[in-house]
């Protein structure tokens, strides 16, 4: 019960914060430069991250479709080929996808 109160103070106080900030007034030009300069890092990582994940997905991508070809007659290992693929698709459309996502929403 103790950490509903504490909950619901937070959200209180929170509320008033949000409350207290002027959304409306724009961003100054060295604000908007002060932020490139800390997203600047931030995007390389991301970069990297995605192009190794990238890579990484083809190698996996490869090896699910060598399993499916030597499967043979193993509906098992023939499945769980298909879902590997499956799989590693959906991965990367999210990496993707993800940034065009955030900047639709954003801007």
């Amino acid at each position: 019960m103790k950490q509903i109160w504490i909950l619901l103070l937070l959200m209180l106080m929170l509320s008033n914060i949000v409350l207290a900030v002027d959304f409306d007034d724009d961003i100054s030009d060295e604000d908007k430069e002060t932020f490139d300069q800390i997203l600047e890092p931030v995007m390389k990582i991301y970069n990297f991250i995605k192009y190794s994940a990238t890579i990484l997905a083809v190698v996996f991508l490869v090896f699910a479709g060598l399993s499916f070809i030597a499967s043979g007659g193993d509906q098992g290992k023939r499945e769980q080929a298909k879902m590997m693929g499956t799989y590693v698709v959906i991965g990367l459309i999210i990496i993707w996808v993800a940034p065009l996502i955030v900047s639709f929403l954003v801007g």
